[in-house]
This record gives C-alpha cells, sequence and structure tokens, in this order.
C-alpha cells in the first residue's frame, strides 16, 4: 500500500428505512474503509445525490447492508492503493458509479451483459458509498474523468449521466426522432443533451416550473405537464419519474412503433394497461437495470467531445439529509450534490 489516512471519517448511515419524516439517516463517525486487494481507498471530494439514495434510505430497495452509507456518484481523489493494483497512483482524480463489481463468468457477463449479472453489488447498497469522506471501489470499476467540468458538474455524470445514456439507448430512437421526457431532474436533464446533440426533437412532461424552464433553456421543444398530451406522436419516451401511473399515459402518446423505457430502479405499481390503446402498433415497454462499465465510459467519452451543461445544487456533507428532503419535494432543477469538508 501507499498513503495515508485518519483513522475515523463523518459518514452517514442508513440507521433504520423509512420515510424521510421519521429520521432514516444518521450521521457518525466511522472507521476509515480499508482498501482489500484490487482496490482503491478515495478522499470523497464530491458525492452527488440519486433518487435511489432516497430508495435505500425510505427502504423502497430492499436491505442488503445493515447500516449502510448511500452514494454512488462520488469524485474524489485517490488516497490509497490496494494490494495487487497498476495503473492508478495515489492523487489521481477518480470516479465512482453504481455498479461496484460483477462476477465475470456468468453468461451475462460473458456475453457484455454485466449490468445483468446476478452476483451484481452496488455502491451505497451492497457496499458503503460516498454520503462519507472516504470510500473504497475496486480498481477495475473506477473511471478515469473528463476535463473541463468542476467536480461538482461530474459527480451527476457517474450515475444521473450514465443511466439516462442507457435509458436513451434502449428507446432505439431513430435520428432525427421525437423523444418525450417525463420527469426532469438530474438524470433526465443529461439525456435530453444527449438526445438533443444527436438531432432529436426533445419534449418533455413534467411536474415544476423550473424543471420546465430549464429544460427550454437547454433546447426542448415543448414543455407541459406529466399528464398532458404532447403536441406530436412520440417516436419513443423515457420514463425518469418512479410513478407507475405514467406507464399508461406515456404509452399513449407513443406513436407506431414507439418505444417507452423505464429508467429507475423503482416505480409504483402501474395500472392496468389497455391493449388497443397503448400497446397495439408494435408499441414496447422496455426497463433499464444498472449499467454495463462500457456504457459508463461511452458517455463519459461523450461528456468529454459535447461540453454538457450540468445543473447542480451544492450542499455540505452534514446536510445530506436535508438534500433529500429537498430532492423529494422536487424543491431544485437538476441535481444536488454533496460537498466532502463543507
Amino acid at each position: 500500500m501507499s498513503g495515508e489516512s485518519p483513522e475515523t471519517m463523518a459518514a452517514w448511515s442508513v440507521r433504520a428505512p423509512g420515510p424521510l419524516e421519521s429520521g432514516p439517516l444518521e450521521l457518525l463517525r466511522k472507521p476509515v474503509p480499508q482498501p482489500d486487494t484490487g482496490e482503491l481507498l478515495v478522499r470523497v471530494d464530491v458525492c452527488g445525490v440519486c433518487r435511489t439514495d432516497l430508495h435505500v434510505a425510505e427502504g423502497d430497495l430492499p436491505v442488503r447492508r445493515s447500516g449502510v452509507t448511500p452514494g454512488h456518484e462520488i469524485v474524489g481523489t485517490v488516497a490509497t492503493l490496494g494490494p495487487g493494483v497498476s495503473g492508478w497512483s495515489v492523487g489521481e482524480r477518480v470516479g465512482v458509479a453504481w455498479l461496484r463489481s460483477t462476477c465475470g463468468t456468468c453468461r451475462f457477463c460473458l456475453r457484455g451483459a454485466e449490468n445483468l449479472c446476478p452476483n451484481s453489488h452496488y455502491n451505497g447498497w451492497d457496499a458503503d458509498g460516498g454520503y462519507a469522506e472516504y470510500v473504497t471501489v475496486p480498481a477495475g470499476f473506477a473511471y478515469r474523468l473528463p476535463g473541463g467540468y468542476t467536480d461538482a458538474e461530474l459527480a451527476p455524470l457517474l450515475c444521473a449521466g450514465i443511466i439516462g445514456y442507457r435509458a436513451l439507448r434502449r428507446t432505439n430512437l431513430p435520428e432525427g426522432g421525437r423523444l418525450g421526457i417525463y420527469g426532469f431532474g438530474g438524470s433526465a436533464h443529461l439525456a435530453a443533451q444527449v438526445a438533443l446533440a444527436r438531432g432529436a426533437s426533445v419534449h418533455v412532461l413534467t411536474r415544476g416550473e423550473p424543471a420546465r424552464r430549464l429544460a427550454l433553456q437547454l433546447g426542448a421543444a415543448s414543455v407541459g405537464d406529466a399528464h398532458d398530451t404532447p403536441p406530436q406522436p412520440l417516436d419513443a419516451a423515457i420514463l425518469f419519474a418512479p410513478v407507475g401511473d405514467l406507464v399508461p399515459v406515456a404509452l399513449r402518446a407513443l406513436d407506431r412503433g414507439g418505444v417507452l423505457s423505464i429508467a429507475g430502479i423503482h416505480l409504483s405499481d402501474v395500472p392496468p394497461l389497455n391493449y388497443e390503446r397503448e400497446l397495439f402498433y408494435e408499441r414496447e415497454i422496455r426497463s433499464v437495470t444498472s449499467n454495463t462499465r462500457l456504457d459508463g465510459q461511452e458517455f463519459l467519452d461523450f461528456a468529454a467531445e459535447h461540453r454538457l451543461h450540468v445543473t447542480t445544487h451544492e450542499y455540505p456533507l452534514s446536510a445530506a439529509d436535508t438534500a433529500l428532503h429537498d430532492l423529494e419535494a422536487g424543491r431544485f432543477d437538476g441535481a444536488a450534490v454533496l460537498i466532502a469538508g463543507a
């Protein structure tokens, strides 16, 4: 090993999953983790606040690690190299995302679909994440980051950006096609920019005037409420809002052969669908499950070549619970980020 770190650190812990009003999170001192063979110890500089963190805190996702520290949109600095690590140096800037590890040997991994690996593990769910001053990550699952962005701008790219990119890919949006986006938070505002850069016409349907203003500023062709009908039939749509009631709404907005991609890890119950109105004419529903490292690298390469506008709202690490409250209430556009040491 090389490098040094303190013995303890500030870190948030999911004390007892439940509604935010019940206070499921607590800030405490934890031992600084030690990197295992093949791992990096990363000093966290910024961690994005993702809706998945909210699902972990509130218990929408089953507990995988008691008292887990959430967070998986991490920009930091390599503090220590674990045994057997090569290709990284202490002091390098590094990104840590949702996918922590896969088995590498199952039929899904072998065919390039490691996001479907039954033995996959995730930062901030199976292992302690970035709502802390330090975190570990297997070196093979760490990302080198593009230049030209601040750390706060980079953090949302590592999940919101990557998952939005995969969700967009899953739609098979034709060149110059019409894309509907339902919900317009951290992930959606980045996916919209990828689609716009590729010549798509983007229609945003979401609650909240700030989100609608941001969509228009980024180049959306139209904005409206989530239950509105877009001005044109859609070739594809992405549902970012975790609201099952919007599934039939989005399907009815699709043109023949259109695809609805559902981007979230959690979705409230979907009401019964009417086959003729919502699925006939070869309309499709596709879910999105995590991402592959190739997805992540492709998206970060895109971000290096196309300067994305990343809207962030900064909170100190000590206010992570407030940031999650604000996310749940829809009090900001774009993405929230936690600043370590602030």
